[in-house]
């Protein structure tokens, strides 16, 4: 259970920081009331975390090892990339994810409906649900579920969620500020890595721990 709580934590603790949902989080927090849009944010992801494990619980059920072999894959192939990204990146790169949560926020109709508290909540669900969608973290959280138990996992994303969003609502602005696109990236793809060695050496899982 700890080690399950522990990995999802530190994944997307680290992943989600300075991620497109991060700054969604921040812009709207700088038109709307910090509490319901903070509300909007965590609800929308602790949503996704759920499903992302009942993904991952289905999955459990195939043959372990080809679940193993494609954990692994999945862990390294994205720290390779999320690496070779970071690599390629100017020592002084400011993060493009805000100018693609500016984007969402942007071109969607809701903000014309946000003028009530019911509205904010929506909108900060809604544009969160539909950028984490398809997100490295979901794919990850995903992997943990099948090998790992899924009430730690559950309990460690959420707890990881909610930790950026408070983050991203209540110092946002500040922390844009200093977060190295190049830094973060590189730091995201390293702790894939470790995750996908660290799955390698424990080898073809027995059962859920």
């Amino acid at each position: 259970m700890l080690a399950a709580f522990t990995s999802g934590f530190l994944l997307v603790g680290i992943s989600e920081l300075g991620d497109k949902t991060f700054f969604i989080a921040m812009l709207l927090a700088m038109r709307h009331s910090r509490r319901l849009v903070f509300l909007g944010v965590v609800v929308a992801l602790a949503i996704m975390t759920i499903l992302s494990i009942l993904m991952g619980q289905a999955i459990s059920l195939l043959p372990k090892y080809p679940i193993h072999l494609a954990e692994v894959t999945l862990f390294i192939g994205f720290g390779l990339k999320l690496l070779y990204d970071s690599w390629q990146m100017p020592s002084k790169a400011t993060c493009d994810e805000v100018a693609e949560a500016e984007a969402a926020i942007q071109d969607s109709d809701l903000e014309a409906k946000a003028g009530t508290a019911w509205g904010i909540i929506w909108e900060a669900f809604i544009l969160t649900f539909l950028a984490e969608w398809g997100d490295r973290t979901q794919f990850a959280t995903i992997a943990l579920a099948a090998t790992y138990n899924p009430w730690g996992v559950t309990m460690g994303a959420i707890a990881g969620h909610t930790l950026c969003a408070a983050i991203a609502v209540v110092g946002g602005r500040l922390v844009a500020g200093r977060i190295s696109e190049r830094t973060s990236t590189a730091l995201g793809g390293s702790l894939f890595i470790v995750f996908g060695i660290a799955a390698a050496v424990e080898g073809v899982p027995t059962g859920i721990t």
